[in-house]
């Protein structure tokens, strides 16, 4: 026993003691100054954010080299993130940036991580997502939906996965992909939805988190992608909620950030990942009631397919959609369009002020960019991913996504508001709308 207790503490014992010692420093000054200084730190800096976002889409140093096969993805970051603070782009970088991607295109589908480069899933839903928050008919008919659908088709596996690229892996972070793709261009069919279902219920472990694929660890991202691609197939219902629930919501740390595993540190895009999940889940809790209460006959729930193409107000389980058939044959188009407006909200499942506490005063670096943690460099990933958990926080306890949040849900100034975003697709609401009503209310 003595050995045992004065055995040396691991490599992630130091780390997790020195990160919450770095946090709980930042916390501690906060709460000793004046409260005009409070103010002053808890303030979003809007234009150092942007100040940061455009020159990194005006130019990028050498060092970004590293980062040429992700090239869709810096401009979704940072456009996306341009959007969510209120503001868009001149109209020359506009045009460069759809002529860019125009180029990654390839010629039988689907976008690539830069020109000449081979088509990616990945690089597909950031392209998409780019060209729809860009908005406009220009940046939207650039998208070419028969040959990306062609595309989706030849990744799609016999097992319901989908592979990232030829040859590429098989994961959860494909399904979604493919399927967000193909949700908001109005493509998504029964042919890319089919098996995709089991698949990802092969992928949920035994903590209630989901994996990247069968046998791994559940992981903050592949848990949001895979919840999110199984609401938009309609098929939410044969996951096990409620041990999904208890697994992301107690990944919200004493830091007040998520980590994205079990025993892992807290890093600030987290704020997205883990904290979009619990937002999804918000709006299945009579679905998460219905299996609570029926948690005798839990084991059958997977063997299920009865299709929820929306979210209901009872346990009785009323369709998303009015007039919905039950088949799982049904619309496919309305799914992510009823979800977010059909917003019968609870209460928040996390620590929504404690996550915004995270984001400005230890993810936000006061020249602009948003960060891991603290002593972690800013960057443009984390600052998309940071923005977008504290938009999820600010309208976190909205009950319709078109009503302006109380002063009491946005720590800080309400200065701070962000945009709202449409939590399965991860783009600023208005521009989804404007690409609903261009690829399914026009078609």
């Amino acid at each position: 026993m003595d050995e045992m207790t004065s055995s040396s503490p691991t490599v992630s014992q130091r780390d997790q003691w020195m990160v919450e010692s770095q946090v709980f420093q930042i916390y501690q000054l906060f709460a000793t100054i004046p409260p005009n200084a409070q103010s002053l730190m808890l303030e979003l800096q809007r234009d150092k954010h942007i100040e940061f976002l455009t020159k990194g889409l005006r130019h990028l140093g050498p060092n970004f080299s590293v980062l040429d096969a992700n090239r869709p993805w810096l401009c979704y970051w940072i456009i996306h993130s341009i959007a969510l603070l209120g503001e868009s782009i001149d109209d020359e970088l506009q045009d460069n940036t759809v002529e860019f991607l125009n180029r990654c295109k390839d010629p039988n589908g689907g976008f690539a991580g830069g020109p000449g480069q081979m088509p990616h899933l990945a690089t597909t839903y950031a392209a998409v997502n780019t060209l729809i928050t860009l908005g406009g008919d220009k940046s939207l008919a650039s998208i070419n939906r028969d040959k990306l659908y062609g595309f989706l088709r030849r990744m799609k596996q016999p097992n319901g996965g989908f592979r990232m690229h030829v040859e590429g892996e098989i994961d959860v972070r494909a399904c979604y992909t493919a399927i967000s793709v193909a949700s908001v261009l109005n493509i998504l069919d029964e042919e890319l939805t089919q098996n995709v279902g089991d698949y990802i219920l092969s992928c949920q472990t035994y903590e209630g988190g989901i994996a990247g694929e069968p046998g791994s660890e559940a992981h903050g991202g592949y848990t949001f992608c895979g919840l999110a691609a199984m609401i938009l197939i309609g098929e939410v219902n044969r996951l096990d909620l409620p041990r999904l629930v208890e697994w992301t919501v107690f990944r919200q740390g004493k830091e007040c950030g998520f980590q994205g595993r079990t025993n892992k540190l807290v890093d600030g895009c987290y704020s997205f990942w883990q904290g979009g999940a619990v937002a999804l889940l918000q709006r299945l809790y009579s679905i998460i009631n219905k299996q609570m209460a029926e948690v005798s006959n839990i084991s059958s729930i997977p063997e299920e397919k009865v299709c929820l193409h929306g979210t209901s107000s009872d346990a009785a389980s009323h369709l998303w959609h009015e007039g919905m058939s039950e088949s799982c044959s049904a619309d496919f188009k309305n799914i992510g369009y009823n979800f977010i407006n059909d917003w019968r909200a609870k209460d928040p499942l996390f620590h929504s002020i404690a996550l915004q506490q995270y984001i400005l005063l230890c993810a936000q670096e006061q020249d602009g960019g948003l960060r891991d943690k603290p002593g972690k460099r800013r960057d443009h990933y984390h600052t998309c991913y940071c923005l977008s958990g504290l938009s999820l926080c600010q309208y976190s306890w909205s009950k319709h996504p078109d009503s302006p949040p109380l002063p009491k849900a946005v720590l800080g100034p309400y200065s701070n508001l962000l945009e709202p975003i449409h939590p399965l697709y991860n783009v600023v609401l208005e521009r989804y709308r404007e690409a609903h009503e261009f690829f399914v209310g026009g078609s």
